[in-house]
């Protein structure tokens, strides 16, 4: 009985230990432009074997993000873009899979190629790259996603790309490590989504909340490690007990 108490405890204090770093996560991305905030929360998983049916352990597990929007600040940097209400940008992954975010902080590399700030380049329409030529001014992105720059040696405004915006279900979505999302198969472009350019949208985290909560997780935390110690304080106690039997 004192194995199972006390194993009960370690599993609890393990997962607690698990929300605080989902919680510990949320706080390091407080100021990465378009950061979903990761939910965290716990749930049942039924013991197996015999004598067991009734009895079940918990587990902690992040069932997807919190999608509300964060707040659009203006940059004046042509190259920031901030999705107003629905939608996302799609990049391309080093694996060759599409991938999603709402992060609109990107940069030209040594071939003009439109990136995120971690390499990944940015799909058009076509499924091609945004490529600005060398010599380009005046970068324009309208919000339809739609590239115009001045090319050199003239005066009027080009059209080169159009930026494949994409508008997807977000249960149909799953976070992957570096932050971005991937579904399933490739979504279709959607005419819905609309940008702002020389803007950002900053991260959804709410400081606030995000301390209060791992303030309480270090508290379940040391309350299941204070079971543990307890556990142990009556496996000694009746192993006295035991020993003063057999005298």
């Amino acid at each position: 009985m004192i194995d199972r108490f006390a194993f009960t405890a370690m599993t609890g204090a393990k997962h607690a230990m698990g929300q605080l770093a989902t919680t510990t996560h949320n706080m390091a991305n407080l100021q990465t432009p378009g950061f979903r905030e990761m939910l965290s929360t716990f749930r049942a998983v039924p013991i197996d074997g015999a004598s067991a049916d009734s009895r079940t352990f918990v587990v902690d597990s992040t069932p997807g993000a919190d999608w509300s929007h964060g707040s659009v600040t203006p940059t004046g940097n042509p190259l920031d873009l901030a999705i107003q209400d629905q939608g996302m940008f799609t990049v391309l992954r080093a694996d060759g899979q599409e991938a999603y975010t709402r992060s609109g902080k990107f940069q030209l590399d040594s071939r003009g190629f439109l990136t995120t700030t971690t390499g990944q380049r940015v799909l058009n329409d076509q499924n091609g790259f945004v490529q600005i030529p060398e010599g380009s001014q005046n970068i324009q992105i309208q919000a339809n996603g739609a590239v115009w720059v001045t090319l050199q040696g003239q005066l009027n405004e080009t059209a080169i790309a159009r930026l494949k915006l994409v508008n997807p279900a977000p249960q149909d979505l799953e976070r992957q490590a570096d932050g971005l999302f991937t579904a399933s198969e490739a979504l279709p472009a959607s005419d819905e989504v609309q940008i702002l350019q020389g803007s950002l949208e900053s991260s959804n985290v709410n400081a606030a909340q995000a301390m209060v909560q791992m303030i309480a997780q270090n508290r379940l935390f040391d309350l299941n490690i204070r079971l543990v110690q307890m556990a142990e304080q009556n496996s000694k106690s009746a192993g006295t007990l035991m020993s003063l039997s057999r005298v």
